[in-house]
């Protein structure tokens, strides 16, 4: 491997809490918590500690590492919170905690014992990566967290979210002087709650891109759609991208260079915001976009250059959803390599579609064809044909 810049701009800044891990969302069928009382075998709801330590592990043991520097993250405080968050809201959640038993917020969203403080060190966690970069220490910073963040709203909790992570962070970016901060979301879920929070606002872009999934009951009454645009002096500032199940690499990459890229042009960010999650590729048991490795990576080149070009080059990542337990990892390491802008690709896709395959088919099928030919008395070359089959791709 080639010597490492020093830049600040060739290494990215990782905040993480092992504390994180003591949020405990149960078992059942999927994230249901249920118990049919015939199966023998319950899951583990989705959002569980082992996709995190995937990612912890990967960093700092995949090629990538030499580019990571670590740093501990922290509890947010009260006061903190109330930066997005309302103080009802709060305190629902701080009494549900001490009552200990657990608690259902919203469907699948579970705030059992150690969630809570789970839940302020990912807000925390989140507040130290972006101090960093607004102090100068760094100017690409990865929030590692869990709980998720992205759904929850000023009011209320949603999709395994208790407090808004990367919308926190976002205020603390204004509160100490940026005048105009982008976020763009790519997992598989519309951003619902950071939208909400700044749908009245000029100063924060929020843009989506998600799977075209709507609303889902009344703690995600947003449904995604390209006409939630904001309000009031919002109006124009929250640009959703609805995409259809299965877009893929391509389409992403298409949506990224055809929409994204252009509003942020106009919106000249001071700081841009990536929230990420790996529910989008192909693999993940809560999302439908079939994005590989190469998509992750090509979005976080995508960002860089606009991060390079608009907000001299500080970023902000924040985790958000992923759940296949391997591939998220693999994807979350992908996307990090687009963000440094690595020349070539330090992992290889080890599951998903290889270009290579096609070419290897092609020599399969062929030599099929050609096995056939000596020993099968009733194969003919157009055979396809006969059959209404079609073979040209392999040609």
């Amino acid at each position: 491997m080639a010597s490492l810049p020093s830049s600040s701009s060739h290494r990215i800044e990782v905040f993480w809490h092992e504390g994180m891990l003591n949020h405990d969302a149960g078992t059942g069928v999927f994230d249901s918590a249920m118990d049919p009382g015939f199966l023998d075998v319950l899951e583990k709801h989705p959002e569980n500690s082992d996709r995190v330590k995937n990612m912890v592990s990967i960093l700092k043991k995949g090629p990538i590492s030499p580019y990571i520097s670590w740093h501990t993250g922290r509890p947010a405080q009260i006061p903190e919170l109330l930066s997005f968050h309302t103080l009802v809201y709060i305190k629902e959640l701080v009494q549900a905690e001490e009552a200990g038993s657990g608690k259902t917020l919203c469907a699948g969203t579970f705030l059992n014992p150690g969630s809570w403080d789970a839940s302020l060190l990912a807000a925390g966690t989140a507040l130290s990566a972006m101090k960093c970069i607004l102090d100068g220490y760094g100017k690409i910073a990865y929030a590692l967290v869990r709980p998720p963040g992205h759904h929850a709203q000023p009011t209320q909790a949603d999709g395994y979210c208790f407090l808004n992570n990367a919308g926190i962070a976002v205020q603390l970016a204004l509160d100490s002087g940026c005048r105009r901060v982008v976020t763009i979301d790519i997992d598989v879920h519309y951003g619902n709650g950071t939208a909400e929070g700044f749908y009245h606002s000029d100063n924060v872009l929020t843009i989506s891109l998600h799977m075209n999934h709507g609303s889902w009951g009344p703690s995600h009454p947003q449904s995604g759609s390209i006409d939630e645009l904001g309000e009031g002096e919002g109006l124009g500032f929250n640009l959703n991208i609805p995409l259809p199940n299965g877009t893929g690499d391509r389409g992403y990459e298409y949506a990224m260079n055809e929409l994204v890229v252009s509003a942020v042009q106009k919106f000249e960010p001071e700081m841009m915001v990536l929230v990420i999650g790996q529910d989008s590729s192909a693999f993940d048991p809560n999302g439908r976009q079939c994005l590989t490795m190469e998509g992750y990576r090509e979005i976080g080149r995508i960002v860089r250059k606009l991060a390079d070009k608009h907000s001299d080059g500080r970023l902000l990542i924040v985790q958000e959803g992923g759940y296949h337990i391997t591939y998220s990892a693999y994807c979350l390491h992908a996307t990090l390599e687009g963000v440094l802008n690595l020349p070539v690709p330090l992992l290889s896709d080890p599951i998903a579609y290889y270009p290579e395959d096609e070419a290897l088919a092609v020599k399969v099928v062929d030599s099929v064809k050609q096995h056939w030919k000596n020993i099968v008395p009733f194969f003919i070359e157009d055979q396809s044909v006969r059959y209404g089959l079609s073979l040209s791709f392999l040609e």
